[in-house]
């Protein structure tokens, strides 16, 4: 009830370390590709009785201890960290991908593990799904993906099959240019709603996620085969596309620089952004 790693009690640790080792070895034995971490209480309630410092530096040496064991028993899958922003706890160590981010780049972990995005898990952080995998894709740490989503109107992890072609399509854009995630891939983490009581709703469940992730795949290979989303952002940066850009991106343009090209340019025009919403574009395929 107080975390794992992150308890104040040093017989806790100890406990869920046996518990991480054994499930390694279960999963070497097994033949696992790879390896979640969910730190679902790996957080407080509360800071006034919290050392919170204390508690993200036995967190970072309990990944050290996993990472070491797993080289130890020549467990090659990957090990992956699965954010999420609170429930059961108030606030979890491991808020969001770019906390989760942070937190291995401070403690030098940055190679050792990937993140398993959770489509449900980024909406409890006030993200959209898409977000949360180009941030994981654009820091390299893009593991593996729990198809699921969440219900609008419901402030917690209700764990629903992803029925939403339009944001499978967004999940699909970001695999792709991931290159793949292998040897992760997509798990629903996801169940029935407790009035369906029939057998083959568990199988009609499972058939429409996996038909809509399927969907979703299809609409990016039409937009990839186009281009005409591609053509979009690229000229709505080609400024930057310049000698002056290639200067400000290689940092090579002091503000000195900078203040003169402003006073010989004047007023900066915008392009539009060809945006309707956050979530819709105009542009013709």
């Amino acid at each position: 009830m107080h975390g794992a790693a992150t308890s104040s009690e040093l017989g806790v640790y100890a406990y869920a370390a046996t518990q991480v080792k054994k499930a390694m070895e279960a999963t070497h034995y097994l033949g696992g590709e790879n390896f979640v971490f969910w730190g679902g209480r790996e957080g407080y309630q509360s800071l006034l009785n919290t050392d919170m410092e204390r508690e993200l530096n036995h967190l970072a040496r309990f990944f050290e201890a996993a990472v070491a064991y797993k080289k130890k028993i020549g467990f090659n899958g990957t090990l992956l960290i699965e954010p999420k922003p609170q429930e059961p706890t108030k606030h979890q160590y491991d808020w969001d991908a770019a906390t989760t981010s942070n937190f291995l780049r401070k403690y030098g972990l940055i190679g050792e593990f990937k993140l398993n995005i959770e489509c449900n898990h980024a909406t409890l952080s006030g993200h959209s799904c898409h977000h949360e995998l180009e941030t994981a894709r654009i820091s390299g740490l893009l593991g593996n993906i729990d198809a699921n989503t969440g219900d609008p109107q419901v402030g917690w992890d209700t764990d629903q099959f992803l029925v939403d072609i339009q944001e499978a399509t967004m999940i699909m854009l970001s695999v792709v240019r991931n290159g793949g995630i292998a040897p992760g891939g997509f798990n629903f983490d996801a169940k029935l709603r407790r009035e369906s009581t029939d057998v083959e709703d568990l199988f009609i469940a499972h058939i429409i996620g996996m038909d809509t992730m399927a969907r979703g795949l299809k609409n990016v290979a039409k937009l990839v085969e186009d281009g005409a989303l591609a053509e979009l952002v690229r000229k709505r940066y080609q400024s930057f596309d310049t000698e002056i850009g290639a200067q400000i991106e290689a940092g090579k343009a002091d503000f000195d620089f900078l203040e003169k090209k402003v006073k010989e340019w004047g007023e900066p025009k915008v392009a539009s952004a060809k945006q309707v919403n956050p979530n819709k574009l105009i542009f013709h395929i």
